[in-house]
């Protein structure tokens, strides 16, 4: 038979062990006596009295609760399957913690219906294309309602994530037509841009081409012209006597050898170089006219 000492002390040591509590880092505890909040019960190892005191843990890491997709008229009167994602976490502080467990009921649970309500608000007032586009928009908007509506939660709202906007099947197979109808306008819009200006460049060569030819034939001309202008200048400048004078000379000797008669006017220089020229004798010289004016009459024959 067992002696009353060793039940009592089973009985003590039991008790014991039944009021000890280990809080892990990651949570935080709230101790209650017969109902009524005790203390705060940070990590560590914590005993409370056994059937009189109560621990409740609160995780306080960062959590993720989806809002479930839902259907959502849009503003051009379209459904869109939206989903989203919430992460919080709840302030690690005694205050907060027991926010967290009296002054909201299932803060999961209220995150999600409070998400799901606030979509609905912000995607209704905007069109199909326009909520797709201003995802960045929504989730901010979505962010700012959830921060201060649970704001006395004890709680913070981390960041919010716009998980999908999926449009009826029909609705996004007309999507993907038009936009790449779209695609496809804008391509072929580039395309006749290049060859237009393909063209232009094509063009704008062949008029610098037809320029250059034209300025290399102007100035092949304008060389040949200066060229001339400086032969015809040298020829006034160095040549022009001789030459004039041996064009008389050929005159002259062609009329002596077919006996012709050439007056020819006083002191010219011919008069000085007939005598000089080879197979040519002059045969008189006749003085003839009146007061000043003295011609001499040549007359030759050949031998």
């Amino acid at each position: 038979m067992v002696s009353p000492a060793v039940i009592i002390i089973a009985a003590v040591i039991m008790f014991f062990f039944l009021g000890i509590k280990i809080v892990r880092p990651t949570h935080r505890g709230l101790i209650e006596r017969l109902g009524k909040y005790n203390k705060f019960a940070n990590a560590g190892f914590h005993w409370i009295i056994p059937f009189i005191d109560k621990m409740y843990i609160v995780n306080i890491t960062e959590q993720m609760v989806d809002a479930q997709p839902q259907e959502i008229i849009t503003n051009d009167n379209l459904n869109a399957s939206v989903d989203a994602q919430v992460y919080f976490r709840v302030v690690e502080a005694e205050e907060s913690v027991k926010s967290s467990q009296y002054n909201v009921n299932n803060y999961k649970l209220q995150i999600v219906n409070l998400a799901r309500t606030t979509l609905r608000n912000i995607i209704g007032t905007l069109t199909l294309k326009s909520a797709n586009s201003e995802r960045g928009k929504i989730n901010a908007e979505l962010h700012n309602t959830l921060r201060n509506e649970t704001a006395s939660w004890g709680i913070i709202i981390v960041r919010t994530e716009l998980k999908e906007i999926d449009p009826p099947r029909d609705v996004q197979e007309t999507m993907n037509k038009v936009v790449k109808a779209e695609n496809e306008k804008i391509a072929a819009v580039d395309y006749a841009t290049a060859a237009e200006t393909v063209a232009d460049g094509v063009k704008r060569a062949k008029i610098k081409e037809a320029e250059g030819y034209k300025r290399a034939k102007v100035l092949h001309a304008e060389g040949e012209a200066e060229a001339i202008m400086l032969v015809n200048e040298a020829a006034d400048k160095y040549f022009t006597g001789n030459a004039q004078l041996l064009k008389k000379l050929e005159t002259l000797e062609a009329s002596l050898k077919t006996n012709a008669k050439i007056v020819i006017p006083a002191g010219t220089e011919l008069v000085n170089i007939i005598g000089d020229m080879a197979g040519i004798l002059p045969v008189h010289l006749r003085k003839e006219g009146n007061g000043e004016s003295k011609n001499f009459q040549l007359t030759g024959n050949s031998e």
